[in-house]
């Protein structure tokens, strides 16, 4: 059971993001986030998107910093991980209905 988190690089919105992902479970990821006040508009998918402002708080809560690179790898071999090809398919279908 492991929360990661990356290094917030992704500039947007006035602010710089990182993302927090579960290497076990999405049920474990929406807890953690419901447990540290993260809101439920900033899940995709399978992941939260965080500000640079959440960064230490998340860190002092028990999410396990890594680099971007780490948290993509650790998602892959989970299973968790939605492909940006995954992603366009959602959005095309979630846009017909």
């Amino acid at each position: 059971m492991t929360v990661l988190i990356d290094t917030p690089l992704w500039p947007k919105h006035g602010t710089v993001w990182a993302h927090l992902v579960s290497d076990e479970s999405i049920t474990e990821l929406r807890e953690f986030a419901e447990s540290t006040g993260l809101p439920p508009r900033s899940f995709d998918l399978d992941h939260y998107d965080v500000p640079v402002e959440r960064y230490d708080d998340l860190v002092a809560a028990g999410a396990v910093p890594v680099s971007p690179r780490e948290l993509v790898e650790r998602l892959r071999r989970s299973g968790l991980r939605v492909t940006p090809r995954e992603r366009r398919e959602r959005a095309a279908r979630d846009s017909l209905g």
